[in-house]
């Protein structure tokens, strides 16, 4: 019988090991995962890279990475764990940090990630701009009703939450 608790040093506290290590990201559980090959891995990270930086926008990224996916023609169940698997790879320097520094295990939804991922990543000055232009909206002069309203179409296209209403009520 061996000790179950053997007596360790500081020193065996301090060499590097992998023990203990999870990924943020808990993929649900389920037999039916799709195996991610190194190409499909590859073009998530050369189509569609996000860094965090203030020029770039989160929502339209989110939108990016949903039209790739949607390019793999996966059902339902297998989508949501591919999305979780891939979008990892479509972070780079800020934005995977944000993702390495939450706990382990936190994010094990699609919708648990992009309300994360939106809520930080997607920076307080451009909503208040946004909800301003939104809610102030006017058509200029000499703009014809066609150009205007596909303008403010375009506007609410930036927003990055999915119930509007809520959203402008803030």
């Amino acid at each position: 019988m061996g000790d179950e608790n053997p007596i360790r040093t500081i020193g065996d506290y301090s060499k590097p090991s992998h023990e203990g290590y999870r990924n943020t990201i808990e993929l649900p559980v389920g037999n039916n995962v799709v195996p991610l090959r190194f190409d499909t891995i590859r073009l998530v990270q050369n189509g569609c890279s996000f860094h965090g930086l203030r020029s770039e926008d989160s929502n339209q990224h989110l939108k990016d990475f949903l039209k790739l996916v949607d390019s793999l023609d996966l059902d339902g169940e297998n989508r949501e764990k591919t999305c979780l698997c891939l979008f990892q790879f479509s972070l780079r320097d800020q934005a995977s940090n944000w993702l390495e520094r939450l706990s382990a295990g936190s994010i094990s939804t699609w919708e648990d990630l992009t309300t994360r991922f939106l809520a930080q990543l997607f920076p307080s000055g451009r909503t208040a701009k946004l909800r301003n232009d939104i809610m102030m909206f006017q058509q200029h002069h000499g703009e014809s009703l066609s150009k205007a309203w596909t303008r403010f179409k375009d506007l609410l296209q930036k927003v990055p939450h999915h119930g509007i209403d809520l959203w402008l009520q803030v």
